[in-house]
């Protein structure tokens, strides 16, 4: 019951304060673990593709277990001390875990860049949280852009750290950050981490797996609270949830996509090279700027959604037996 009252108060401190920008920040430190385990353990395994398979291993076992580790310590040696040092921790700890504002307030960068008319500050800001080419695209393609990665953050950076805190509170939302953040730094398929990073992609897509699809159906009902198109988002998440590479990153774009009556994917330009995306959604009418600004109103309230589900529905029932 405590983490659940921790993970609760994170939620609501990072929708006043936002994602602290500090090098003390738990991912800054998983960062910086993986980027010294790869470079030691290329040296220690032949660089050929079962020595890169099985050094690609040893970083799963090192990135998830030595944060892990460390937080369930912490949190125990903090608990020795005080049941309310415990609890502060890993409320702070709940917090770092969790990206709806962080979230918002880039998106809405591009947002208000494209308000004011500035398409080369748009790009700009749109270029922070993408991984596509920028310097080309319109007006249509930076929205496009944006509220894909609204979407599909949605997902990974605010209902499966929920659903993990909620379970485990902060030491299986650190082992989910640690897998995350390694996906995103090593779970490429080019010819540097194509079996270097094949077990961090694999572990991801696991853990992601349910919780993606938990999101998708949030942002859907979320659309109809708030008076969008439930209807379309429901049906063209059923259609298009698997229009993606990646087992989990559709689900949410789907949701989002038919809420909004506007076509994502197609194909984009990554490092000059052109790669075609299956599309996701009906081009219903043309993507605008205001997309960006819907699509963070779908993103919050599934995130309330999911707070609700799974931390503040727990927290009554546990409270009901204890009264």
């Amino acid at each position: 019951m405590l983490h659940l009252s921790a993970l609760l108060l994170g939620f609501i401190i990072d929708l006043i304060i936002g994602d602290p920008q500090s090098s003390l920040h738990p991912v800054r430190f998983i960062g910086r673990l993986i980027e010294a385990s790869e470079s030691r353990l290329r040296r220690a395994f032949p660089k050929n593709e079962k020595g890169e398979l099985a050094a690609g291993i040893v970083l799963v076992i090192i990135t998830v277990l030595i944060p892990t580790v460390i937080v369930i310590l912490l949190l125990r040696l903090f608990g020795l001390v005080s049941v309310y040092l415990r609890f502060a921790l890993e409320t702070v700890l709940c917090w770092q875990f969790l990206a709806v504002k962080s979230l918002r307030v880039e998106s809405m960068k591009v947002y208000r860049a494209l308000k004011s008319g500035s398409i080369n500050e748009a790009r700009k800001a749109v270029s922070m949280i993408v991984g596509r080419d920028t310097d080309s695209l319109d007006e249509e393609g930076i929205v496009r852009a944006a509220v894909e990665t609204v979407a599909e953050s949605a997902s990974d950076g605010i209902i499966a750290p929920l659903i993990f805190m909620a379970i485990g509170g902060a030491p299986l939302g650190v082992l989910y950050k640690a897998v995350n953040t390694m996906d995103s730094m090593v779970g490429y398929k080019n010819e540097r981490y194509l079996y270097f990073g094949r077990a961090a992609a694999i572990f991801d897509d696991i853990l992601n797996f349910i919780p993606a699809r938990i999101a998708g159906i949030l942002m859907c009902l979320a659309s109809g609270i708030v008076g969008m198109n439930m209807k379309n988002a429901f049906a063209v998440f059923i259609r298009d949830r698997k229009n993606h590479k990646s087992p989990n990153s559709a689900h949410t774009e789907a949701a989002c996509a038919g809420a909004l009556g506007i076509r994502l994917g197609g194909t984009n330009l990554y490092f000059g090279k052109p790669v075609e995306k299956p599309y996701i959604g009906d081009a219903l009418r043309p993507a605008e700027t205001e997309d960006i600004r819907r699509a963070n109103r779908l993103m919050y309230l599934a995130a309330v959604l999911g707070l609700i589900l799974f931390c503040l529905v727990p927290l009554l029932v546990i409270s009901f037996f204890y009264i």
